[in-house]
């Protein structure tokens, strides 16, 4: 799971906007691998990362619960 480290609108879900500490993705979406380094990397258009992955354990247990960890 990836928290969002810069408020960005997702191009790949119909401009969902994300703030900052927003869990990526959102509960519902699927994102491909590549997506994710593209994000969490400078190669997007803004040009910096967006996200940063973060351990289950730190989530929100709704969050957890919603994605289907324990």
């Amino acid at each position: 799971m990836y928290k969002v480290i810069k408020a960005f609108s997702d191009l790949h879900d119909e401009d969902y906007p994300y703030s900052v500490g927003d869990s990526f993705p959102r509960v519902g979406i699927n994102v491909t691998e590549k997506r994710l380094k593209e994000l969490s990397g400078c190669e997007n258009k803004q040009g910096m990362p967006l996200i940063e992955k973060v351990a289950d354990e730190v989530l929100p247990a709704a969050v957890r619960k919603a994605v289907g960890k324990k």
